[in-house]
């Protein structure tokens, strides 16, 4: 195992992203088009939100049953927006921090995905499935 290896080692970039003019059935849509959990929201490249998958299931019942589509959830998707309910306090990290000093983050403030920032832009994203992954390569 490398101890200095940088995040963007692992991280997964390009970034599926979402504008907080966008709508909650599109990111209930790229959700499950990507198989993601999370999804940052920006404004030209620069993050201003995290949207998870969590976030939509408190709103809804997404996740019930993937094969058929709820007129309930896009009545429920209707009465927010995506700023109301994306997560505002975003920790995010450089492409230069270690793999390490990420998973410790990850690990002490409890989240799921990072994103990964250069010069105010978003980069990348890193989540505790990236750092599983390559933990396991390292056995």
């Amino acid at each position: 195992m490398i101890r200095k290896a940088p995040i963007s080692m692992i991280m997964t970039s390009p970034v599926i992203t979402l504008n907080k003019e966008d709508n909650l059935e599109k990111a209930e849509h790229l959700f499950k088009q990507h198989h993601i959990r999370h999804i940052p929201v920006v404004e030209d490249k620069v993050i201003v939100g995290m949207l998870s998958y969590t976030d939509l299931l408190r709103l809804s019942f997404a996740d019930v049953d993937y094969a058929t589509d709820d007129m309930s959830d896009v009545m429920v998707y209707s009465m927010f927006t995506i700023e109301q309910v994306m997560n505002k306090n975003i920790v995010s990290v450089s492409a230069s921090n270690s793999i390490k000093e990420v998973a410790e983050i990850l690990a002490v403030k409890e989240f799921h995905a990072l994103p990964v920032i250069s010069n105010n832009a978003l980069i990348g994203i890193v989540t505790t499935t990236d750092l599983i992954k390559y933990l396991l390569k390292q056995f």
